[in-house]
Order: C-alpha cells, then sequence, then structure tokens
C-alpha cells in the first residue's frame, strides 16, 4: 500500500470521526456532570393547579384549570415564599416570573400562591426543596470510586480466568 493510499485513508476514517460530533472517539475523564434540574413546587386547589421552577432567585409559573388543564393567562397572581409576598409579572407566553432571592436559599420552604381572576379568588399551598450547592458532589464521587472498584474487580477476574486457562493449557501434553 503506498503512501497516498494511506493517506486517503486517513483522510477517510478523519471525515467518519467527524461526522459523528466532537465527542466521538474522546473520554471525559474530568468532566463535570450536567447540572441539576432545576426545583419544583407544585400547588393545587380543586380549580387550578400552579407549577413553580425555580432557577437561582427566579421561578417561572404555570397556572392552569385542572378540569380541561387550560392555562390561565388573566389572573393577578402573588407568591408568598418565607412569610414574604411577592407579585408575579405575567410573561407573554402564559407564565409568570417571581424573582426574589429568597427562592435561592437551600431548604425547604412553604410556598403560598395566591391567585385572583375576577371574582374568583384561590389560595394553593406547596413546599419547594431547594438543594444546596454542592450537595450532590459526594454522591457523584462515591459513585464513580464505586464504578471504578467494579472495574478493578472485573480485570481481576480476567487476569485470574487467564492465568488458570493458560497453567491448564501448560498442563496437557503436546500432541504432534
Amino acid at each position: 500500500m503506498g503512501l497516498v493510499a494511506l493517506r486517503a485513508r486517513r483522510a477517510a476514517w478523519a471525515a467518519a470521526f467527524a461526522a459523528l460530533g466532537p465527542a466521538a472517539g474522546t473520554v471525559a475523564l474530568g468532566a463535570e456532570p450536567p447540572s441539576p434540574p432545576p426545583a419544583r413546587v407544585e400547588a393545587h386547589s380543586s380549580d387550578l393547579l400552579a407549577v413553580g421552577t425555580v432557577q437561582g432567585s427566579r421561578m417561572v409559573i404555570h397556572v392552569s384549570r385542572t378540569a380541561d388543564n387550560a392555562p390561565v393567562r388573566d389572573a393577578a397572581v402573588s407568591v408568598t415564599v418565607r412569610g414574604a409576598s411577592h407579585p408575579a409579572v405575567a410573561q407573554t407566553d402564559g407564565s409568570y416570573s417571581v424573582d426574589t432571592p429568597d427562592l435561592s436559599l437551600p431548604g425547604a420552604a412553604a410556598i403560598g400562591f395566591e391567585v385572583t381572576q375576577g371574582a374568583s379568588h384561590e389560595n394553593l399551598t406547596g413546599t419547594l426543596d431547594v438543594a444546596a450547592p454542592g450537595a450532590d458532589k459526594s454522591a457523584d464521587t462515591n459513585g464513580n470510586t464505586r464504578q471504578l472498584g467494579w472495574w478493578v474487580l472485573n480485570f481481576g477476574v480476567c487476569i485470574g480466568f487467564l492465568m488458570l486457562w493458560r497453567r491448564r493449557k501448560s498442563r496437557q501434553p503436546q500432541e504432534d
């Protein structure tokens, strides 16, 4: 095989790996795990359901009717977090948002949603549990250690099996 053919083959392999994406053929040993899902709170009454997702100090709230799951768009919504009431701002997509540093504090907190639409007034309550930053790191490290232990055990079993197989092969008489 000539030099030109080797270069053409290498270029074909490089193109094939490039088509697979940037992570093809690479091992991310020190890569950070994906960020955890946002904290979530659900509160419902007989007529309404409010779902809030928290990222940092901002909560996005979706309010819908339980009967037909239709979004509630023209309501006045206020959120009570850790004893302080905050008015929610209506967004163009039909959701509501609240921005307060009380939402980023770690731990469990009672959340109250007050939804007023026309003559209708509903109070909904739920519990928000915000994880402390870095609290998930120990579980991840423990999982990596456990996985490393399994790999070492598997390699040990394979090496032991190969040694026994080789020993058995050496004891068998050679037939010529």
